[in-house]
């Protein structure tokens, strides 16, 4: 398809995506376990096989993204590296590892009419994915789609378009190697706008649509789509270092938690420091994010500590930086530390370092958000290190699924009634 034949023919195109996709999403919410599990093994295999092809056409994303300008944050996020391959590899076989949560029976009780109820877990159908950079997201997405009996049309940045053609060629390797269709993981093919446009009307095809990327582009799904949607917005994740932190782990903790990788949804945007371990814990931390080059904003008794801290503004407690920057506020206690995460949070992921159990638990249960954490780094809120396998994405709302969703963040419940003739009197 040449690019004016692309642009003009895309809703035409997108259509038969989308029919493609509900064909054979009624084969694989059919297929059995193993036939699933062979085709992320085989698919697995063939990623490790075509590592350097993966590699050669990343490098050519990365070069045409930079040469475009492309933001740091966002090349951060483009590039693969071989442990990246073998990390997309190690996903799928893990997620074929995993009990497949399609056909469970739970709940199953007996009413006083002598039938028996229960819920089924079920596949939702199509998942319409829509992201930016990373792609490492088409292996993720698609094995975790596979498992959990749906078929997924990928919607990838432009800016990836060489690698993930190539990460899909590996998956559908996988499906002929299992006998599925080839249209239960396709990739749109073009990089004109409207082919998201298109998708985020065609509710009679797709049931979910998942967009991961910046702001901009989760707004624009929020504002178009027809079709219910698992997404998070902002990542403005905190950490906070209570009176009774062990201060050698918060340091560890904090330095991690932002410094490990900037640009990623899960990484600390704004650190909160009980005013009674000020003194003494933000000297040294302020050390190792100047030492990485780490620019920090803070309120005023921070910078009378610390006076090579930078003033924050107001603009700054609301900021998702993805970027060496770091917001930093001296908080009276875990109350004040709540109500400030409260405010300007994002619901994402947020942490305590205390040794106080009580206020550990206060923590756990006061603070609202998908993912809240003791003694470790919000980096940690990820798929693949809550045992996953891997992750379409990061919920930040209350209904269906939140935090990191895996297989079974992909399915639904039907109730199934098992009866021996019963009718009702």
């Amino acid at each position: 398809m040449n690019a004016v034949a692309e642009i003009r023919d895309v809703k035409l195109y997108m259509r038969q995506l989308g029919e493609q996709a509900r064909a054979a999403s009624r084969l694989l919410a059919r297929a059995d376990s193993a036939t699933k599990d062979r085709t992320l093994a085989a698919a697995a295999a063939a990623i490790r096989r075509e590592a350097a092809r993966l590699l050669e056409a990343n490098a050519g994303d990365v070069a045409e993204a930079r040469a475009r300008g492309l933001a740091a944050a966002l090349l951060d996020r483009l590039a693969l590296t071989p442990a990246g391959v073998e990390a997309m590899a190690e996903g799928l076989e893990q997620v074929a590892r995993l009990p497949d949560p399609i056909g469970a029976i739970t709940e199953l009780r007996e009413r006083p009419s002598g039938i028996r109820v229960g819920r089924m877990r079920v596949p939702l159908g199509v998942i319409g994915i829509i992201y930016e950079s990373r792609p490492n997201v088409t292996a993720d997405a698609a094995g975790l789609c596979l498992k959990s009996g749906n078929a997924a049309i990928l919607r990838g940045g432009s800016e990836a378009l060489r690698c993930n053609r190539a990460i899909a060629a590996c998956m559908h390797e996988g499906l002929d190697a299992a006998g599925l269709p080839r249209t239960a993981i396709q990739v749109i093919e073009t990089s004109d706008r409207a082919a998201v446009g298109e998708l985020l009307t065609m509710n009679q095809y797709v049931d979910i649509i998942v967009p991961r990327g910046g702001k901009g582009l989760i707004e624009r799904v929020m504002n178009e789509s027809r079709i219910p949607m698992i997404k998070h917005l902002d990542g403005v994740c905190h950490v906070y270092i209570d009176g009774a932190a062990d201060l050698d782990k918060a340091t560890r903790i904090a330095d991690n938690a932002k410094t490990q990788r900037y640009g990623t949804c899960n990484t600390m945007e704004t650190l909160l420091v009980a005013e009674a371990v000020a003194a003494q814990v933000l000297p040294p931390l302020a050390k190792i994010y100047f030492d990485k080059g780490v620019e920090l904003r803070g309120d005023e008794h921070s910078r009378q500590i610390v006076p090579a801290i930078k003033p924050a503004s107001e603009d700054d407690w609301y900021a998702e930086y993805l970027a060496p920057i770091l917001a930093v506020r001296v908080v009276k206690d875990i109350d004040e530390a709540m109500e400030h995460i409260a405010k300007y949070g994002s619901a994402h992921t947020d942490a305590i370092v205390t040794e106080d159990a009580a206020r550990a638990q206060r923590f756990l249960r006061e603070v609202d958000s998908s993912s809240v954490m003791v003694n470790a780094s919000t980096r940690f809120a990820d798929g693949f290190e809550y045992g996953l396998g891997a992750e379409v994405g990061i919920s930040t709302d209350k209904l269906h699924a939140r935090g990191p969703v895996g297989l079974e963040g992909l399915t639904s419940q039907k109730y199934v009634v098992l009866g021996d003739g019963q009718i009702r009197t």
